[in-house]
């Protein structure tokens, strides 16, 4: 059974095609880049989102498309270019590819979309699952317009799911290794109040979860990919400490934060979500990771 995963070759999408190969499926990861050759993990097919192409072929008969493409949301400082860019490539790549799936004579049964936990905007301590409604901040609104192109790739034959991500943990990419240095030189702490909530998840259970919503033709519709018990962020400092057996107290200013990177530090680092996996617990999903110190145990050894 082939699964198509576009924007593959990153944090999320190497672990997970290695995942689905060793469960024995056919893998393919579209990419923009030149033609690169297979690995043992799967074969790559060259896409350029914005109409269907060549590339559509692929998807027709495959078992389930995964959608993982857009614009890092922290590559670069948000001017309104860069702002407009991160809708525009995650707009463009799923339009193409619920297009592709429509055109598709053999559609799949599942069309897994990317989303974030930022769907919900800023928020306090309230638990969130996923029937909250949207926030109204620039993270939200493309959140939303991420998912609306996504359920128009639903029909009678191919159910949509929009995996809402939280904080993905582990320390060959991500955010995580950006966080050390404060830590590792005793300058580690909270960003700024400590009280905005981070809602986590160790990147093995992000894949596990999504390989079981590829299997389970139960799941629809938004679901959050979170572990089950979200933290502070003051509570995550003084974990990471923890692991890193490193003091956790010296906080970095708010201002600072603003001064350094813009609106990016209130949207990424200075507000949060207390988000919670109803959805997937509901339906039997299982997280190996719940707590934060096990999974930042696991992480550093």
């Amino acid at each position: 059974m082939k699964v198509v995963i576009a924007g593959g070759t990153g944090f999320l999408g190497q672990p997970l095609a290695h995942a689905l190969a060793a469960e024995g499926r056919e893998v393919v990861i579209f990419t923009r880049r030149a033609p690169v050759p297979a690995t043992r993990d799967a074969r790559f097919v060259t896409w350029h989102p914005g109409g269907i192409g060549a590339w559509a072929a692929e998807i027709d008969g495959a078992a389930a498309v995964v959608n993982l493409a857009g614009e890092s949301i922290a590559a670069k400082r948000w001017s309104s270019a860069q702002k407009q860019l991160i809708l525009d490539s995650r707009v463009q790549a799923t339009r193409s590819l619920a297009a592709a799936i429509h055109a598709a004579a053999r559609p799949p049964a599942v069309f897994i979309s990317g989303s974030a936990v930022g769907y919900y905007g800023p928020l306090g301590d309230e638990i969130v699952g996923e029937e909250h409604p949207a926030g109204s901040d620039f993270l939200a609104k493309v959140c939303a317009e991420w998912e609306s192109e996504a359920v128009r790739a639903a029909g009678s034959r191919t159910r949509v799911v929009c995996i809402r991500t939280g904080l993905v943990i582990e320390k060959d990419g991500g955010a995580l290794p950006q966080m050390l240095l404060p830590f590792k030189v005793g300058a580690g702490g909270p960003l700024g109040s400590g009280r905005q909530y981070w809602p986590w998840i160790h990147r093995d259970d992000w894949v596990a979860l999504v390989c079981w919503t590829i299997a389970t033709s139960s799941v629809t519709g938004p679901i959050n990919a979170t572990a089950p018990n979200p933290v502070t962020n003051a509570d995550f400092s003084r974990a990471l400490g923890r692991a890193l057996h490193r003091p956790a107290f010296m906080p970095a200013p708010a201002f600072a934060l603003r001064l350094a990177l813009g609106e990016m530090a209130d949207a990424l680092l200075l507000s949060g979500q207390r988000a919670a996996p109803a959805k997937a617990e509901r339906l039997g999903f299982r997280f190996r990771y719940t707590q934060l110190d096990e999974a930042l145990r696991a992480i550093f050894g």
